[in-house]
């Protein structure tokens, strides 16, 4: 392990940790003239997916395994300001039963939040991460990331991937199911290799005939299939298919792991070497790979790009909310009405509801923008139906926990106030989302009419879930439909907890 670093050099940097399903990883870095700086590094093979239950519960003595290196990790992070680092998890994550309560034991131990995202969201992050590691050119590319529990191919040009997809077989998944005692013979490979066929299937042309140029390996397990290949002398650069052929030939000559003895192959490895191999010779069969480079870039190095990206104003989230409007021909005028009206409540009232973080204004503007999405659908109860688009939708850039949120503002906007929808997310964020929400209605109902004509905004003052709205004076009493639809989000917000009044 490397020694803490100075605070000065720290309080500098930015810091991304994988929590993924055989390996934790953090990595601190600096960015000079857009190149990424590794000042630190650490690494644990914790297996969290070697304690998965099958019925997603989480092994305890695995779960007290990864929070002892959370802790860790935490000493590692303390001297950076907390929106210099973003923590994310993978295949396991997505899996552990909410009766664990694993993600919230594991951010108290962390002392920082973790975003679960998707598989498409991580292949799109892995991508980000290796196009940054290699030559500018502008070839299309595969890129392969066997993880734990997925393994994401990609293929993409420059640093925008074209193809997304995650599939669910990783070496340690593989490893568990096939090799449960550790003995590896020509029956158990030909299963998980069939295994591997079918998961592959269903992507196989997309994917075999993409046009691309080179393939490329990250993470882990194909590092170590290139450490051992070419220790071996089976290779000279890279991995090619007869040096995977070979090292398959050999792991089933041997028989077992604990027999396995390979150059290049370390021993924390060894317990999930044989279905990282099984998993990377049916992609090279099924998806027509002859050589792969090997990138020393993966998930970490795409989250520590995309923060990058994040801080000037190229956020992948952004890009993903043009492309929805766009697809459900959201009317842009009336939505940008709303959001200036939205924003200029939140004005008024972060200090009083504690709205005042960046990311609350950032997620009230793509709720005013997306709010509108379920009428593609239909009109009748279209804020269902654009909740339904956005917590389903493949949403390049957003976790899943900001996919819920943003679904629930939009089921919120209008109608009847679901307060179960928003009791079922994480308790950390159930009160500030209902009170964001609460401003997307009020600047909803503000442009009813969508008319381009100017409404006053009011004054608004709240005090926990008492709102009193101020309209310029007589305002009101001159615009009788306006003062039937406030009283009718009265009745809306009593419901739900709030009062409002207005004058």
């Amino acid at each position: 392990m490397t020694q803490q670093l100075p605070e000065a050099d720290l309080e500098e940097a930015i810091a991304a940790i994988d929590l993924g399903s055989n390996s934790f990883h953090l990595i601190v870095a600096r960015v000079n003239d857009g190149h990424l700086q590794i000042i630190d590094k650490m690494k644990e093979m914790v297996r969290l997916g070697e304690g998965l239950t099958t019925d997603k519960r989480l092994d305890p003595v695995v779960a007290e395994r990864a929070l002892s290196c959370l802790n860790r990790f935490s000493q590692r992070l303390r001297p950076l300001p907390p929106e210099n680092v973003r923590v994310v998890g993978t295949n396991t994550m997505r899996q552990i039963h909410p009766a664990d309560n694993f993600q919230g034991l594991a951010e108290k131990a962390l002392h920082h939040p973790i975003e679960i995202i998707a598989g498409r969201e991580e292949a799109r992050l892995v991508y980000l991460g290796v196009a940054h590691g290699l030559a500018a050119d502008n070839d299309k590319r595969l890129v392969v990331d066997i993880g734990g529990g997925s393994t994401e191919l990609i293929i993409g040009q420059g640093y925008q991937p074209l193809e997304r997809e995650s599939l669910h077989m990783g070496c340690v998944s593989m490893s568990r199911r096939y090799f449960p005692d550790g003995k590896i013979t020509s029956q158990s490979m030909r299963a998980v290799m069939l295994a591997c066929a079918i998961e592959i299937r269903p992507v196989r042309n997309e994917f075999r005939d993409g046009d691309w140029i080179r393939a490329i390996g990250s993470s882990g397990s194909i590092k170590s299939i290139r450490n051992v290949v070419i220790a071996q002398g089976w290779s000279e650069s890279g991995i090619t298919r007869s040096s995977l052929q070979k090292l398959t030939d050999h792991l089933v000559e041997v028989g077992s792991v604990e027999a396995l003895s390979l150059k290049g192959l370390s021993e924390e490895r060894k317990p999930v070497f044989a279905g990282g191999v099984a998993v990377l010779s049916a992609v090279f069969e099924h998806i027509g790979i002859d050589h792969m480079e090997v990138s020393s870039e993966a998930l970490r190095e795409g989250l520590i790009y995309d923060m990058i990206g994040r801080s000037q104003d190229e956020d992948a989230r952004e890009r993903t909310l043009k492309t929805l409007i766009k697809r459900y021909n959201v009317d842009q005028d009336q939505s940008k009405r709303i959001e200036e009206t939205a924003l200029n409540l939140l004005d008024q009232v972060k200090r009083s509801w504690q709205l005042e973080v960046p990311k609350y204004s950032a997620m009230l503007t793509w709720a005013a923008k997306v709010h509108e999405i379920g009428l593609t659908v239909a009109h009748s109860q279209f804020q269902k139906h654009g909740a339904y688009l956005i917590e389903n939708s493949d949403l390049s850039g957003f976790s899943r926990q900001e996919q819920r949120v943003l679904s629930a503002m939009v089921r919120g906007h209008r109608r009847k106030f679901p307060s179960s929808v928003f009791e079922q997310l994480p308790s950390e964020v159930v009160t500030c989302t209902k009170h964001l929400c609460v401003l997307l209605r009020l600047a909803v109902l503000s442009h009813r009419a969508r008319s381009a004509v100017a409404k006053p905004i009011p004054r608004i003052e709240v005090e926990e879930n008492r709102i009193s709205l101020v309209f310029p004076e007589d305002w009101i009493e001159h615009h009788p439909l306006t003062q039937a639809e406030l009283e009718q989000e009265a009745n809306y917000l009593e419901s739900a907890g709030f009062l409002l009044r207005f004058s």
